[in-house]
């Protein structure tokens, strides 16, 4: 089910803002997972898309959100954007798939040389014994790719963030903000206005 155009519109016009602001990192949003044992974990990822099917960013199927995503395809992401008019933050809850294999290299494709061979170097989320066996892997990879285009690695790809709710809060003085929340059930979104 595609996002409302009113959603969507309204995203990329906030995100357009942020990305003019003096936000360092606009595209910044916390992703939150659930473990097997039903545990929360949080970090920060980069949105690198958003359409009409959700919002995508990228990563290692094998590192520890990777695991937690194969156990759990519910997730939150939450983007602050403090220097856009009073504060806006937007508040997304939905299941996770995984991208194509296809928009997945289109992606990779993009990356710095620097950071292909860091997806290929990297165990993430493994136990790292000191800094000089994350050092030569990078120096395997490049030697191995030296002259080369970088492949993508095939533990390595991307997430699409199916919505159910969107929720947009607009900072107003006095905490007498604004909140707009679309929901999903079953095949219809509802719009409606929250208390602050």
């Amino acid at each position: 089910m595609s996002l409302p155009e009113e959603a969507l519109a309204e995203f990329r016009l906030l995100l357009a803002e942020a990305q003019a602001s003096t936000d360092p990192e606009p595209t910044a949003m916390n992703l939150s997972t659930v473990d097997a044992a039903g545990r929360v974990h949080a970090r920060i990822v980069l949105l690198k898309a958003v359409d009409e099917h959700g919002f995508r960013f990228y990563t290692n199927y094998e590192s520890a959100k990777g695991d937690e995503l194969a156990q759990h395809a519910g997730v939150a992401l939450s983007l602050h954007w403090k220097h856009v008019r009073e504060g806006i933050q937007v508040r997304i809850e939905g299941a996770v798939e995984r991208t194509s294999a296809a928009d997945s290299d289109a992606y990779f494709a993009t990356r710095p040389r620097g950071s292909q061979i860091g997806a290929w170097a990297s165990l993430q989320s493994q136990t790292l014994p000191d800094r000089a066996d994350f050092e030569a892997r990078i120096a395997r990879y490049e030697a191995q790719f030296d002259g080369k285009d970088v492949p993508r690695p095939p533990h390595w790809g991307g997430y699409l963030v199916v919505p159910d709710l969107v929720e947009f809060w607009y900072g107003a003085k006095f905490r007498l903000h604004e909140r707009q929340r679309y929901e999903r059930a079953g095949g219809t979104w509802t719009k409606r206005m929250l208390y602050p």
